[in-house]
């Protein structure tokens, strides 16, 4: 009998992070041990735990018996908590400007369902987090790259973004700092974003700003904050949560937050709302963990940072010392972006990524798979695990591109 069909949009979906993973089991399953530098996720290696306070938080909500539904749009107090979080970065967010989701990624599904219709783009970094290309055509939507400069700490190219702009352009992304380049979107960057968007009056901000806390020199900029500070009437939706600053990527709460002075949202506030309101709600306990997070002392922050800066300090020191990959420091989040450049490999990234895998079982991820255009030539690796499984690492990576 004939296999039954699977719909096209499911079929030609990709996820470069994770796919990757399936040649790594195949290996594992034989009895291999993988160095895995290829997912964002701090809990997957020793040193960085979720804090303890956040988890008694979350314990201490089980064994209260809260384990119902909340509201679609979120715990009250954790969206208050939310709302004084923004405030701090420079814009009056209110409480119900919050909504609470299974994650930023529940929440992008919800912004591109709410606004995309058949013709409309996304305009979003070039490289960028994979559910920006994918999730768009589920809605009717099509996804534009703009350019980060390679060569300037990957700073998005606002020439790029202004020649691509058009009637069409829904949402324009910006990711900040970047994944999966590390890189950090200054003052002058933000404004003129912002000066752009401007320009089109049917055109809403995405500000995923996830790893805001991970920014190293402390000059993140909200743009939210920054269109507040200019006057900017631009619509703007901040997206945030608690997986990478909080240490708590399976929890999975993050929310988006709505700037909005000129109340051109609405109809697009009405959607969201609808579509939140039949999905449920977020989990509860968790909700209470990240609660915990956001209305605790920070400090421990401090040496989950100096522990990040050692480990990306060493990487960078290693890379310029092998032959065949260059990077540049990133100035935040917990990735770095390597450029590949033997010329065996530079015009095949996903053929190193792969042989990497089998000859010396380092897991990474291509580059090309988070931007076939600006992404093609590079691969990305977490700088998350320890200096000596770092240093490994970068023994085998140097042993391979010594003999091939």
């Amino acid at each position: 009998m004939k296999p039954i069909p699977v719909a096209p949009r499911a079929a030609q979906i990709e996820y470069a992070i994770r796919d990757v993973v399936v040649p790594a089991t195949e290996l594992e399953k034989q009895g291999h041990k993988i160095l895995k530098l290829n997912i964002g996720d701090p809990l997957a290696y020793p040193g960085l735990p979720t804090p303890e306070h956040m988890i008694e938080a979350f314990q201490n909500s089980l064994a209260r018996q809260e384990n119902g539904y909340s509201h679609s749009y979120g715990l009250p107090q954790l969206r208050e908590a939310i709302s004084q979080d923004e405030n701090g970065k420079g814009w009056p967010c209110s409480t119900d400007d919050v909504y609470v989701c299974h994650g930023v990624t529940e929440a992008l599904q919800l912004v591109f369902a709410a606004v995309l219709q058949s013709g409309d783009k996304v305009l979003s970094p070039g490289p960028h987090y994979p559910p920006y290309m994918t999730y768009p055509p589920l809605f009717g939507g099509t996804t534009v790259e703009y350019r980060l400069d390679s060569e300037n700490g990957w700073a998005p190219d606002l020439e790029d973004i202004q020649a691509k702009m058009d009637d069409s352009v829904r949402l324009l992304v910006l990711i900040n700092p970047n994944n999966p380049t590390g890189g950090i979107a200054d003052e002058k960057t933000v404004k003129g974003m912002l000066e752009i968007a401007a320009e089109w009056p049917n055109c809403i901000i995405i500000a995923d700003e996830i790893y805001d806390g991970l920014n190293f020199d402390d000059s993140h900029i909200s743009v939210a904050g920054m269109a507040k500070e200019i006057g900017s009437s631009v619509p703007i939706l901040t997206m945030n949560g608690v997986s990478k600053v909080y240490y708590a990527p399976g929890w999975r709460i993050g929310y988006m937050a709505f700037y909005d002075p000129n109340n051109r949202l609405l109809l697009v506030r009405d959607g969201i709302e609808r579509l939140l309101r039949s999905r449920l709600c977020a989990s509860t306990p968790a909700q209470m963990g990240y609660l915990a997070g956001l209305t605790s002392d920070n400090s421990w922050m401090d040496d989950y940072r100096t522990k990040l800066l050692t480990q990306r300090d060493y990487c960078m020191k290693r890379i310029s010392s092998i032959d065949g990959m260059e990077a540049q420091t990133p100035g935040g989040a917990f990735y770095l972006f390597i450029k590949l450049t033997n010329p065996k490999w530079a015009n095949d990234d996903k053929a190193f990524v792969l042989e990497l895998l089998q000859q010396e079982k380092v897991l990474m991820v291509h580059g090309s798979g988070f931007s076939k255009e600006y992404g093609s030539g590079f691969v990305r690796m977490v700088y998350l695990p320890d200096v000596d499984v770092l240093c490994e690492a970068f023994d085998r990576i140097e042993t391979f591109l010594s003999k091939n």
